[in-house]
């Protein structure tokens, strides 16, 4: 027998604990976790949408929500979301993620954060929050999230994104901010591996990188035991040409300070990319560490994979779901409608047959009701 629309999403989302005292629980937690990503799969952005759909589809709604009292306020969606522990729902999240999707092993994970900008609330001084996530590139989804605490920055909040995710197998790729010891450490015990870009803010580990690799390139390569790979892309006016040159010669990883403290680091790479348009040249050079063999297309493939998490989640949800200008900010409502997003991201991503992108898929699912169960289907 078919499972009824969002039966699993239920299961998980059942262990969230219900903040309201018992004389305010006139809707069920389960109905309003079920109307709100519903609405936010048909394109709602704020409570006053979220009612808005509910009241216009109640009829269907009550085909598998028991909605004993009707459709919630938006009064009453922004107080229940507000009051939600955003850990506990950001858990039920990612444990639904797992229940459904294989996670196929050996692929890439990328881990960047996002500033959530019109969750500023400016007369109570409270700054935009921060949040971290991880995009899981082959099976295109959102596997978890975490908000960065306001008196710190990631640093702290990408071990407990880690900390949570099944990575075993598959490789993390994070920007310079998440190169540090313990959380390369963090991935090694996951028994994951990593890609980790080298900027000038760590220091010796920049400056020994860079040297070393400057010798080579001074010489042409032409005396360099290197592993080499190109790549050439054009469109749209401009030729994008990447090369990348990756060794894991112990006598280069020697002259590393402090190379040991690095857990399960086996290769070291340059990454040349240079931009043509219109005859007009820029170059820009990056460092990497890995805990991959030196095989440059190897690692070119995987660093460029990095940008993912930039193309196919940040980018759609500030274009298609317009998540910077959100104005929700009040308690921990901005943390749990971010969930929501990824929730209904997660599952629009994964139904493929209709033409058009993300936001034309949400319109399909707010018109026809067929629709919007297909891609539910895709939560079971």
């Amino acid at each position: 027998m078919p499972r009824k629309p969002l039966e699993t999403i239920k299961e998980h989302f059942a262990q969230v604990i219900d903040p309201r005292i018992n004389r305010t629980k006139e809707h069920k937690l389960i109905d309003i976790i079920g109307i709100a990503i519903c609405a936010v799969i048909c394109g709602a952005e704020n409570w006053v949408d979220i009612e808005l759909y509910g009241n216009s589809k109640i009829v269907w709604l009550q085909t598998f929500l028991e909605l004993p009292n009707g459709i919630p306020s938006h009064d009453t969606f922004g107080r229940v979301f507000g009051m939600i522990d955003a850990q506990e729902f950001q858990k039920a999240f990612f444990e639904w993620v797992l229940a459904i999707n294989d996670i196929i092993q050996g692929q890439i994970i990328n881990i960047d954060g996002k500033c959530l900008r019109g969750s500023d609330d400016q007369t109570l001084g409270k700054r935009a929050i921060y949040m971290v996530s991880a995009w899981a590139s082959e099976n295109e989804i959102v596997l978890g999230q975490r908000k960065v605490d306001e008196k710190s920055n990631e640093i702290t909040a990408i071990p407990e994104l880690l900390k949570m995710l099944a990575i075993a197998g598959c490789i993390v790729t994070i920007d310079a901010i998440g190169t540090q010891t313990e959380i390369a450490k963090t991935i090694v015990d996951a028994q994951a591996g990593y890609a980790l870009s080298v900027k000038a803010n760590q220091g010796h580990l920049y400056e020994d990188i860079s040297t070393l690799f400057a010798v080579d390139r001074d010489q042409n390569f032409k005396y360099a035991a290197l592993d080499y790979a190109k790549t050439t892309n054009s469109g749209h006016g401009r030729i994008d040409v990447r090369e990348c040159w990756s060794t894991s010669n112990p006598e280069y990883l020697q002259l590393i300070r402090n190379v040991e403290s690095w857990a399960g680091l086996q290769s070291i790479a340059m990454v040349i990319c240079t931009r043509i348009i219109a005859e007009k040249q820029t170059q820009h050079i990056r460092y990497y560490i890995t805990t991959l063999p030196s095989n440059a297309e190897r690692i070119l493939h995987v660093i460029r994979r990095h940008w993912a998490i930039e193309n196919e989640l940040h980018w759609v949800l500030d274009v298609a779901m317009n998540e910077d200008h959100n104005r929700v900010r009040k308690d921990q409502a901005p943390e749990n409608m971010a969930v929501l997003r990824h929730i209904a991201l997660n599952l629009l991503k994964q139904e493929k047959t209709a033409k058009g992108g993300i936001h034309a898929k949400q319109l399909q699912a707010a018109w026809n009701n067929d629709y919007l169960l297909k891609i539910l289907a895709f939560a079971n």
